[in-house]
């Protein structure tokens, strides 16, 4: 899924839930930040949700060049659905979700 996104990226297709654009002002997280993590070399898919409410979708770490870890959670059709920084407190290593 991942390098399909990562080509719709890169023509510059994607797009961007109501959510995530509600998100991203909150968090103060760029589309130019988010075009560097899904093209990132270290980006890399750490979960999948197949059965996901409109599409199947995936959760994807990766880095901005200024060295920002950011999680983005995109469809197959690179919609993308949030974005967030990952909490030290919830994740190991920030790829593993720590276990309740």
């Amino acid at each position: 899924m991942l390098e399909g996104i990562r080509i719709v990226v890169q023509r510059g297709e994607h797009r961007y839930t109501v959510h995530a654009q509600g998100r991203m002002a909150q968090r103060q997280i760029t589309d130019h930040e988010i075009q560097q993590v899904l093209l990132c070399p270290e980006a890399e898919v750490i979960e999948e949700y197949l059965t996901d409410k409109y599409s199947p979708s995936c959760l994807i770490y990766g880095v901005t060049a200024s060295g920002r870890t950011l999680h983005v959670q995109a469809n197959h059709r690179s919609v993308i659905i949030t974005v967030y920084d990952p909490d030290p407190a919830e994740w190991i290593d920030l790829k593993r979700r720590k276990q309740i």
